[in-house]
């Protein structure tokens, strides 16, 4: 007689067990299902924000661009990213040192004749605390390095797309005199691709 109460005991507990929690279980479902979907959503923008970059980042590897962002002190020439001659370096603040100043040769704007110092504002390279190097890195790598407002000039994404569709030394690129060859990816391109990985959570890709 003991063990049937007991028993039927136990079956009423689990009955009022079922019944208070089965509206949290339902709660919770609903929780996880909504969940899952956001997931799904936030996965699927990473996915086009990192092709994005995938794309943009063949701008950031033509010579055009890794020639003003070298991996040591010295600035690159050439399609064949060729050390600058007259063994000119960096400095501190990205100007030159040692009276070899960028601004010495290159000026405002390019010159007529073909193979003569190029120019536009502000030409220099990063400075020495924020080299910003684009040189013999990977999408992925050049994808952190933006993200990074230690590394990036405290910019966020937003700025960063905004600064490659305005600065002159970024639109040179396009235009960088007789005798050199431009960046191949028209510059309106560049910029959406740039606008749409910062737009789409500046994700990296793999």
């Amino acid at each position: 007689m003991k063990t049937d109460r007991r028993k039927k005991g136990a079956l009423r507990l689990a009955g009022f067990a079922i019944i208070w929690l089965a509206p949290f279980a339902l709660v919770g479902a609903a929780v996880l299902t909504k969940t899952a979907g956001l997931a799904f959503a936030v996965t699927k923008d990473d996915s086009a924000s990192a092709a994005a970059f995938l794309k943009a980042a063949a701008v950031f590897s033509d010579p055009r661009c890794v020639n003003c962002h070298p991996a040591g002190n010295r600035p690159l020439v050439g399609d064949q990213s060729l050390p600058h001659p007259m063994h000119v370096e960096r400095g501190p603040q990205g100007l030159g040192r040692n009276g070899l100043w960028c601004s010495t040769c290159h000026q405002e704007k390019n010159l007529h004749d073909p193979h003569t110092p190029p120019g536009a504002p502000e030409w220099m390279l990063p400075p020495a605390d924020m080299p910003m190097v684009f040189e013999k890195r990977t999408p992925r790598q050049l994808c952190e390095q933006f993200k990074d407002p230690a590394r990036n000039g405290s910019r966020t994404p937003t700025e960063i797309a905004e600064h490659v569709r305005e600065a002159p030394t970024v639109l040179w690129g396009w235009h960088p005199g007789e005798g050199r060859r431009a960046v191949p990816m028209p510059h309106d391109e560049f910029v959406r691709l740039m606008t749409e990985w910062a737009e789409k959570g500046a994700a990296c890709p793999e």
